[in-house]
């Protein structure tokens, strides 16, 4: 460790100056040791706690089994002075034994102190690398687990961050016990056996306290759980909450949750406050009994007897001090394990459930199928499903909103519970998801997913994707780090990213789920032509698809409808043989009738930055502040407050940049060691101060020349500190955010897990989380290993000042010393050595401990948005009126470093019309749409609604008056009410009106609890056309003034298309509606268009005078459209 800590003092730490864990301890061997000694239930995936623990134990025994061993050493050696202490007051007393007795019992005590520490700091190194190891194997199982869980064993459990268990010392009590007993018996005889009763006593009065502090550790663990759900819901919806209004809504519903885990949180701290009131009295009430006893006996109390006893009694205090620690300690590890004993025993996904084909010529076959997401329902989700693909057939699924068809191509992937029936396939399998999964990282690694790079190949994908041009704009090519969630590339690019993946895998069978929705319609007729036409045209390819137009092209067309197919075949076949498909394709030839009758950026720097990091000691501004706040006790809420209300507070680009995992991190890990930790260390500081300032008092009194030996001890112990925390702080630092990415991959995981598995990615993934925990582990083993380093040469100089005070004590002429007096110095300086490291150790933990709190204010002083409400210019409550929205010179950019992506736009919106925005992929349409809700700063010119600059009105007032129906349809955890109505504004009667409207209220009334039906975290138990149909609800509720509808249609049919406009049509006649859609039909019948290029106004006028021209772009686009629609509906008959 001198190394490192030496380069400490030289230089700031960075995580390459940190050396790796030798490979024994690396979570791979690890995860495999513990594995083959993991014992399952015969014939069921069922484990309990007790099974997690020995295989734990297993895994790292010889650590524990070192630990244990280092401890009896230990204890053995603390004993060796109360052994001696008799003979030494007899020596001081005159009772001389031979010449150089003093200095043999001098020599005794310092090996018995030099023992004592030695073996005190090996038994807290192994035991900490003990926990260490546990804790990564721990995180890879329930990574693993995470992987395996089908979608409704996931549904219920959080997806924040992995709990944090903690290594705990082994338990030392019944040791120490059994040693004190038999010198207390050697020296106070019978007395002793009443201090038995005493500490029996003492233990059992703890009892009811260690049982109510397991019950508040549960159900502060379950309280916290419920948090967190609700701030990983928020964190990963928060552009949707701006968009409308809601944050502070929903921050409300946190704060309340927050608000009871305060409460489990205070009766936790007061039952261990009692908990330790009691031990704390325990040394005094035990000795008192024992001396009492000698007392009653007539057992004569000589000196040299009683020191021995103190000395005894002052070693066992230790222990019993450090109990309710102890004890809280080993309730939270049990209600943690127990949690992740229940969380193994979730139901895996079947893996039987589809079959692998032995013929050539099939690739797929599907008998008898019936499937269902909630097997507890008497209606299957799919039923009677059967169908054979040929090896290299097209094959297309349609079919209104809600008929099943994403969850056909699941039961494919065998994500869906299968009833009965089979599912055969034969080859490798790659899957594009409907809304675009897409990691944090480099474009060219999420293409390659895991393989390696063949370029030739690589750029064939990518010209078949039409990304080079996306590419050439970014600001590194293929390099650009893509933010979280893809959030600094559009919906078009995601999509055609996640198509590039599926290609670069060259895998036998693909499936597409309803891929050119989020493309515009020349993208989307490039992708189809170069894609399932072109480069997959020998393979096996199964799409979903709303787009009529790509129909006649198939091999065979699966129409569904409620679950069931009820069509099968060519186009032309299906045709006339059934409603449902004609009802489809009558909606999309309405759509050109339609038609026909109205006949890149600069380079900048990257988005994400790294982790914000401070430099140097923790601030004195750190400890005012968490002093502050402190008083009274507000600490435990008001911080976590304050971060929750000034983040959600700050302006979207923040969450940009910023991954879910560093936020999470700060407000689960961070937030327990304010909860927890931090009260506990300050008050083990003053303990331990007075402590060494009393013994160093009583040892003066004894011999002044003590002083000489202190003075330079304490300044080496001073220096040595100081020498130290430069390397521990910054270990600490990188400790904490080291765990950001580990939480951020297991969120992103969680959330791709149906790509990964249908990918067969699962090892891959596991590896990349070993290695993120193996970063973890190294820093803070090393972390350990630095306060081991400090520790031992601490223990070490207060050893040599011991020693060094006996032999003063022992030279001293005869008489001149009061032996009682020494004696009693010498009882309480026994355990200076453990108090001067525990001193400075706790001083240095605590700094360590700070750094949490350093980094929950990082979260307190970041820039928020402007007011929500300015009192001072506050509109009308009829405002908008009439709906004018007036653009002038508008530009914007994502941020200072970032390229700008709307050039100095001019135009006008006309009160109550409606205008179409076009463009293609990326040309800034939704970043105009952000603008308006000022979701993104302009930085310059301004936008005006009905004469009023939105940029002087608070953004309640402006978000509160506009409606929008967003790309990415958002649905919460909770009802179908509270879904709609958040903010619980409408009746029941309302409520439901609106859901007829929006074509939604059939499938609500079958559902048992009507609007209090549950909707599970991110909607999952909705398809996605159903939660736009949700988000249309939204706005029919609001009735605004102003509706933008962002890709509104992208995820339903054309029929529910048509019914979407016509509701629209008719409801906000009288609105200003501005809709960006890839569908011409959805701008055609617009009062206007705007048409923009690389964020630059191209075209702006009626679509009639926009048609007439033909060589407006507007125009080509149009003929692009209806011509490659008509060419394969041509091709068809």
């Amino acid at each position: 460790m001198s190394p490192l800590v030496t380069l400490g003092n030289e230089k700031i730490i960075d995580s390459k100056d940190v050396p790796q864990v030798d490979n024994s301890d690396r979570a791979e061997n690890l995860f495999r040791v513990f594995r083959s000694k993991l014992e399952w239930d015969d014939g069921e995936r069922r484990i309990t706690t007790f099974k997690l623990v020995k295989a734990l134990f297993l895994t790292v025994w010889r650590d524990i089994l070192l630990s244990f061993l280092f401890a009896f050493v230990y204890t053995m050696s603390c004993y060796v002075a109360p052994y001696l202490m008799d003979s030494f007051v007899q020596y001081l007393n005159g009772e001389r034994q031979y010449k150089y007795q003093g200095y043999v019992l001098v020599t005794i005590f310092f090996v018995a102190k030099l023992v004592e520490c030695q073996t005190r700091r090996h038994w807290f190194f192994r035991g900490g690398k003990a926990g260490l190891g546990m804790k990564a194997v721990l995180v890879s199982m329930i990574y693993e687990k995470g992987l395996t869980l089908p979608c409704h064993s996931k549904q219920g459990q959080t997806s924040g961050e992995i709990i944090n268990l903690m290594a705990v010392d082994a338990d030392r009590l019944n040791a120490f016990t059994c040693l004190a007993l038999w010198i207390l018996y050697k020296s106070l005889g019978l007395g002793s056996v009443a201090a038995f009763p005493a500490f029996i006593l003492v233990m059992l009065a703890n009892y009811p306290f260690a049982k109510l502090e397991d019950k508040f550790q549960s159900n502060l663990m379950k309280s916290k759980d419920n948090r967190m759900k609700k701030t990983s819901e928020v964190l990963l919806n928060m552009r949707i909450l701006k968009l409308q209004g809601w944050e502070m809504k929903f921050l409300s519903k946190i704060l309340d949750l927050r608000h009871v885990e305060a409460g489990w949180l205070k009766k936790f701290v007061y039952n261990s406050a009692a908990m330790s009131s009691v031990l704390w009295t325990a040394p005094s009430f035990i000795s008192a009994t024992a001396f009492g006893a000698c007392v009653l006996l007539k057992i004569p109390l000589e000196s040299g007897k009683i020191l021995a006893a103190l000395a005894t009694f002052r070693i066992l205090q230790s222990p019993i001090y450090k109990l309710p620690e102890t004890i809280s300690m080993f309730v939270q590890v049990k209600v943690s394990l127990g949690r992740i004993a229940s969380f193994l025993c979730l139901d895996d996904l079947e893996k039987d459930v589809v079959e692998r084909l032995t013929s050539r010529s099939l690739a797929l076959e599907v008998r008898n199928g019936y499937f269902s997401w909630d097997e507890s329902s008497s209606i299957p989700t799919l039923r009677d499903v059967s169908f054979e693909v040929s090896q290299g057939m097209n094959v297309a699924v349609c079919g209104t909103v809600g008929s099943g068809k994403s969850s056909l191509l699941s039961s494919i992937l065998g994500e869906v519970p299968k009833i009965s029936g089979t599912v055969k396939v034969c080859g490798r399998k790659a899957y594009v998801a409907q809304s675009p999964w897409i990691q944090s990282g480099k474009v060219e690694d999420n293409i390659l997913f895991g393989q390696p790079m063949e370029r030739e190949w690589y750029e064939r994908v990518l010209e078949a994707c039409s990304l080079n041009k996306d590419l050439e704009l970014l600001p590194f090519h293929d390099q650009t780090v893509i933010g979280e969630r893809g959030i600094n590339i559009s919906g078009g690019q995601k999509q055609r990213i996640q198509i590039a993946r599926a290609l670069y895998q060259n895998a036998d069978i693909y499936l597409f789920d309803d891929p050119f929705s989020a493309v515009d319609a020349h993208t989307g007729s490039h992708l189809f032509n170069e894609v399932i036409l072109g480069i997959l045209k020998d393979k096996t390819v199964i799409y979903v698809t709303h787009q009529v137009e790509f129909l006649p092209e198939a091999d065979l067309i699966l129409v569904m409808k409620d679950g069931k197919i009820t069509q099968a075949g060519r186009y032309n076949e299906i045709l006339d043989s059934g409603t449902d498909f004609m009802e489809l394709v009558g909606a999309h030839t309405d759509a050109l009738a339609t038609l026909e009758k109205d006949s890149g950026k600069p380079r900048g720097g990257q988005l994400v930055q790294q982790e914000e990091r401070e430099k140097g000691k923790v601030g004195f501004t750190v400890y005012k502040k968490y002093m502050a706040l402190a008083y009274g006790g507000a600490v435990i809420p008001i911080i976590l407050l304050r971060v929750y209300v000034d983040s959600s507070l700050c302006s979207m680009s923040f969450f940009d940049v910023t991954p879910m995992g560093r936020i999470l991190n700060r407000a689960s890990t961070d937030q327990s060691v304010v909860d927890l930790r931090l009260p506990g260390q300050f008050a083990y500081v003053a303990i331990a101060a007075i402590n060494i300032l009393g013994i160093m008092g009583v040892m003066i009194q004894v011999a002044w020349q003590v002083l000489i030996i202190f003075i330079p001890v304490v300044a080496a112990s001073a220096w040595y500190r100081q020498y130290y925390i430069s390397a521990a702080r910054e270990l600490a630092r990188l400790a904490g955010i080291s765990r950001s990415p580990l939480v951020h991959h297991f969120s992103e995981t969680l959330s791709g897990v149906t790509t990964i598995r249908s990918f067969d990615q699962e090892p891959r993934f596991l590896g990349d989380i070993m290695k993120l925990s193996d970063c973890l582990s190294r820093l803070r083993f090393h972390s350990t290993g630095a306060m081991e380093w400090l520790c031992f040469r601490l223990e070490l100089l207060s050893t040599i000042a011991f020693a060094l005070s006996l032999v003063i004590v022992v030279s001293a002429p005869e008489g001149t010393v009061n032996p009682s007096f020494a004696g009693l110095a010498i009882t309480y300086a026994l355990n200076l050595n453990s108090l001067q490291s525990t001193l400075v150790w706790t001083l240095c933990d605590l700094e360590n401990k700070m750094i949490s709190v350093e980094r929950m204010l990082q979260y307190i002083d970041i820039p928020s948005e402007p007011s929500l409400v300015i009192e001072s210019t506050r509109p009308e409550k009829s405002w908008p009126s009439r709906g004018e929205i007036t653009i002038s010179n508008l530009q914007v950019r994502y941020g200072p470093h970032l390229p700008m992506v709307l050039h100095g736009l001019t135009c006008t919106f006309p009160g109550g019309l409606k205008t179409g925005i076009v463009g293609r992929t990326g040309c800034g349409k939704s970043t105009l749409i952000q603008t308006l809700f000022r979701i993104v700063e302009p930085t310059a010119g301004d936008i005006r609604i009905d004469g009023i600059d939105i940029l002087t009105i608070g953004l309640h007032d402006l978000r509160s008056r506009l409606s929008i129906i967003p790309q990415d349809p958002t649905m919460f955890e909770g009802t179908v009410r509270s879904n709609l109505d958040p903010l619980e504004e409408y009746s029941d009667d309302q409520i439901w009106e609106a859901l007829d409207k929006c074509q939604l209220g059939v499938e609500v009334r079958k559902k048992e609890l009507k609007l209090d039906s549950p909707v599970s975290e991110n909607g999952q138990n909705w398809s996605v056309g159903q939660r736009q149909l949700v988000c249309l609800g939204r706005v029919l509720l609001k009735r605004s003034k102003v509706l933008v509808l962002d890709e509104a249609t992208a995820s339903v049919d054309t029929a529910t298309d048509n019914l979407i406009q016509e509701t629209l049509r008719q409801h906000f006649a009288d609105c200003t509606v501005i809709t960006i859609a890839h569908r011409i039909s959805s701008v055609i019948d617009s009062d206007m268009v705007l048409l923009l290029d690389q964020g630059l106004i191209k075209e702006h006028d009626s679509p009639a005078r926009l048609l007439e021209d033909k060589s407006s772009s507007f125009s080509k686009l149009v003929a692009e459209y209806t011509t490659s629609s008509e060419s394969k509906f041509s091709r068809s008959c």
